[in-house]
């Protein structure tokens, strides 16, 4: 049985800034003409920017809100720090934008990264690239330096985030809300994070992973039979690069491995922790912690709004939490 979402999804945060097709050509015009007349194509009014198609090679990505300017800031630092020890390609900035034009925000224009996302596609599809995730949070979780940002809801203990998950969890049907509220219990009981605190993407659902060479996805139950629309094998979904860090931070590695009951089906998550089964920096508990942190997201994603991406994202995740052996 899939849990009901809540009565009142979470509603897109209120913008504070007004970012029109004239804006952002002004801004390019006035902070990097090589390239402003190149064509601009609304793509996306997001939680946290506005983003632009510029030409063939670029986006512009610009925040929508004072908190979203932070993270931003972030991703602009780090990513071209970052980019070159990872395996997968990652938004890098071209151009840093300032301030102007009645504008308050710093903004951005990334290199564009093609590929569909990989909320589009069933999970057995998505299975395909497990091998491939394992490989770039292995590069990923690595030492970060003691100015890396910090974030407090990614990367932290558990138990800083266990007021906001159980009154989550109040919103879920019994006997669901009994099943997940033992395995967030689990996690909390797991051993702590012991180490350096490592790199981590913050968000990595199947909504921020571009994938290429992935079927079709099925109504709700195929991908449970490996089934496309047709009735076939889905393709292998190929990861063809990672976005949006604006979560970026460090801490503990669970944080994000939670995203595996996101991504996958237990096949892929088999293939995924064989992946990473060799880390050395992964301390006692790390997959428990971990599972802990999946039962916080797709609790959270399941009550999003009918037609949100992430929705379909977090009922897959609380069905494979509750069917785990």
């Amino acid at each position: 049985m899939i849990a009901e979402p809540a009565p009142r999804p979470p509603t897109r945060p209120a913008a504070d800034v007004s970012i029109d097709r004239e804006l952002v050509q002004a801004l390019l015009r006035a902070q990097c003409p090589e390239i402003a007349g190149l064509g601009l194509e609304f793509l996306d009014d997001g939680w946290d920017n506005v983003i632009y198609r510029l030409g063939p090679e670029y986006a512009v990505r610009l925040p929508r809100r004072e908190s979203a300017h932070a993270l931003l800031l972030h991703e602009v630092r780090w990513l071209p720090f970052l980019a070159p020890r990872l395996p997968l390609p990652v938004p890098v900035p071209v151009h840093r934008g300032k301030p102007g034009e009645c504008y308050p925000y710093h903004w951005a224009v990334m290199r564009w990264l093609p590929g569909s996302s990989a909320a589009s596609v069933p999970a057995v599809a998505r299975d395909g690239y497990a091998s491939t995730l394992a490989a770039f949070f292995r590069a990923l979780h690595v030492p970060a330096p003691a100015d890396a940002p910090v974030n407090s809801v990614r990367g932290v203990p558990l138990r800083d985030r266990d007021l906001a998950a159980r009154t989550r969890m109040e919103a879920v049907a019994e006997p669901q809300r009994t099943g997940l509220l033992e395995l967030w219990e689990q996690g909390l009981a797991a051993p702590e994070h012991v180490g350096p605190r490592l790199w981590l993407h913050g968000d990595p659902h199947p909504h921020n992973m571009l994938i290429g060479g992935a079927g079709k996805a099925g109504p709700r139950g195929a991908e449970e039979v490996g089934q496309a629309v047709d009735g076939t094998a889905p393709e292998a979904a190929r990861l063809e690069a990672v976005i949006d860090f604006g979560d970026l931070t460090a801490g503990d590695p669970a944080s994000d491995l939670g995203a595996a009951w996101l991504h996958f089906t237990p096949r892929g998550r088999r293939e995924l922790r064989a992946g990473l089964e060799r880390h050395g920096l992964y301390s006692p508990g790390t997959w428990e912690r971990a599972r802990a942190w999946a039962v916080n997201y797709a609790v959270l994603m399941s009550s999003l709004a009918v037609g949100d991406p992430l929705r379909e994202v977090g009922v897959h995740g609380i069905e494979q939490l509750l069917d785990e052996d």
